[in-house]
């Protein structure tokens, strides 16, 4: 089966209701270090190795930023997420609370930056682009969306964006990717760096306090409205699992991004000494979690009949979170997700 688009956010999951689910310190002000005042060359970024102008080569032509930005607007939650990691405050981002509560990792980013609450805009039609005009940013992050094949034309038109080199890095890229193109034009490429190396070391302190996890085989599933989504297959690192001790199950070798349906009568693909399932669609989904749990052949499996079996809760934000990893999330998703990951490989 085909990859099914992915969501974006609780509104976009329950906007589009066919997704495939597949991290984060912060920090305030804009002003750069030294390292800053140079341009980090890579595969998408050319022109002159001082800060600004920066010049980086996208999928629907060139960006170019002249001066260091001050004003960032984002046009996903995952940019929001950048930007609050870099210790940035967005002019505009998109409403994906639809009413609900701010995830705690993103509130404490909030608070950090001193922004009270974020001025968003409605994003229930897609990209409000007079109201990212309005805003009047400097940059718009646009690295961690899934519409700039509809959006680019018309937010090129209102200020630099800044996006991926090729279409298929909307699937591809890596939250550390993401952050570091986003890092190049913003002039905060230290700062990304203090990110990454933050978010490895939760992840160490976890795995060390957990040392039952490591070497650990394990299955990530996700419920979607249209199949049983095999999401640890062999080409897929989440790096929450392995960031963790776990490695990938054998039968990950069976699925790609491209091939990760798991039908109701090969449910014994899911084996492995954990399996972790999460429901973000809850009642639009394939099947129910009592569903699931009273289907014969999913009660047959070792890794079932061994309490070896856990749901993250996709209450909390802690099933997106894992399933789309991002530039602020990881610290509480390791501390979140360690628990319940040490209770089933313990059986409870």
């Amino acid at each position: 089966m085909n990859r099914l688009p992915r969501p974006l956010g609780r509104r976009g999951a329950a906007r589009a209701l066919v997704a495939v689910a597949a991290c984060l310190a912060l920090a305030t002000g804009c002003s750069g270090s030294d390292d800053d005042a140079k341009s980090e060359k890579g595969p998408s970024s050319s022109g002159s190795s001082a800060a600004f102008p920066v010049s980086l080569t996208n999928a629907w032509g060139t960006t170019e930023v002249k001066e260091k930005p001050v004003k960032v607007a984002t046009v996903s939650d995952g940019d929001t997420a950048i930007a609050l990691a870099l210790g940035l405050v967005p002019v505009i981002t998109p409403d994906v609370e639809d009413g609900g509560d701010v995830a705690e990792y993103k509130q404490k980013a909030i608070d950090k930056v001193g922004a009270g609450t974020l001025k968003t805009y409605d994003d229930t039609d897609g990209t409000d682009y007079e109201a990212v005009a309005t805003a009047a940013p400097d940059v718009i992050l646009g690295v961690n969306t899934w519409s700039m094949d509809d959006d680019y034309a018309k937010l090129s038109a209102i200020a630099p964006v800044v996006t991926y080199a090729k279409k298929t890095d909307a699937d591809t890229l890596t939250w550390q990717e993401r952050l570091d193109t986003a890092a190049k034009a913003l002039g905060l490429t230290d700062k990304a760096k203090e990110v990454v190396a933050g978010n490895e070391k939760a992840f160490a302190d976890a795995a060390a306090a957990h040392p039952e996890l490591k070497g650990k085989t394990y299955t990530y599933a996700v419920v979607h409205p249209q199949q049983i989504t095999y999401m640890s297959y062999a080409d897929q690192d989440p790096g929450v699992f392995e960031g963790l001790g776990l490695t990938k199950a054998a039968n990950a070798k069976n699925y790609s991004a491209d091939k990760n349906a798991v039908s109701l009568e090969n449910l014994d693909e899911l084996e492995a000494d954990v399996l972790v399932v999460s429901y973000p669609f809850g009642d639009n989904g394939l099947i129910s979690a009592s569903e699931l749990e009273s289907n014969k052949l999913f009660q047959s499996l070792a890794v079932v009949k061994g309490k070896h079996y856990a749901v993250v809760s996709s209450d909390d934000g802690l099933a997106s979170a894992v399933a789309y990893p991002d530039a602020l999330s990881s610290p509480w998703v390791a501390e979140k997700l360690a628990p319940v990951l040490a209770d089933a490989v313990a059986g409870k």
